[in-house]
C-alpha cells in the first residue's frame, strides 16, 4: 500500500527572511516531525523550490534558494523546481506524484495565502485526496489583516472546497496520532 505524500511549498530563506513569519519556528519542528512520520510509513516528501529571478534574492543557486537549514531533509527525498505559485504549474509534480502512487497528498509550507493555496487548490483540480496540515503553513502579517486570522480563514475556506475525492484539514498531532494506529 503506498503511504502518504507530504509536499512542503517554499520554505527557503529568501523567502523567509524579512519580515516576522507567524510561529515559523513552530511550523519548521511540525514540518520536520511530520515528515519523519511519513518516510516512516513508507510515504514521500516532495520539497517544492521557488526559482526566483535575477537579483530577487533566491534565483537558484543563490543563497536564499536554498531550503531552510532547520528543516530535515533525507536522500530519499524529492525536490521539485517552480515559477509560478501553483506548484504544479509547469513542474514535474504530478508525474512525480503519479510514479509514486501516493494515498493522500499533506500540504505545508508558505506563504499560506499565495503559493500554499494555489497548491492545495491544483492538487484538488487534480482529483487528489487533499489534507492541509492546518498547523503547518505561515505568512506574515497582511496590510489589512493579521497571519494568524488569514490562516483561520484559509483552513475554512480549504475545509469547504468541492472535490471529486476529500479535502480535510488537519492539525500536525492528529495526522501523527492517526499514522501512529495504522
Amino acid at each position: 500500500m503506498a503511504g502518504d505524500a507530504l509536499i512542503v511549498v517554499d520554505m527557503q530563506v529568501g523567502l523567509l527572511d524579512g519580515a516576522p513569519k507567524h510561529d515559523l519556528a513552530g511550523v519548521i519542528q511540525r514540518i520536520n516531525a511530520l515528515a519523519a512520520r511519513v518516510r516512516q510509513n513508507s510515504g514521500h516528501v516532495v520539497w517544492i523550490r521557488h526559482c526566483g529571478k535575477d537579483g530577487d534574492g533566491f534565483e537558484p543557486g543563490s543563497k536564499g534558494w536554498a531550503f531552510l537549514p532547520e528543516l530535515v531533509q533525507d536522500a530519499g527525498d524529492v525536490a521539485v523546481d517552480k515559477m509560478l505559485n501553483d506548484s504544479f504549474a509547469g513542474t514535474t509534480l504530478h508525474d512525480t506524484l503519479q510514479c509514486r502512487a501516493p494515498n493522500r497528498l499533506l500540504i505545508a509550507g508558505w506563504a499560506t495565502d499565495f503559493c500554499v493555496d494555489a497548491t492545495v487548490r491544483s492538487a484538488v483540480s487534480r482529483d487528489y485526496a487533499v489534507v492541509v496540515v492546518s498547523d503547518g503553513h505561515t505568512l506574515s502579517d497582511r496590510p489589512h489583516l493579521d497571519a494568524p486570522t488569514v490562516i483561520r480563514h484559509h483552513n475554512w475556506v480549504w475545509n469547504g472546497l468541492l472535490t471529486n475525492r476529500s479535502i480535510r484539514v488537519a492539525t500536525t498531532d492528529q495526522l501523527i496520532a492517526e499514522s501512529a494506529q495504522r
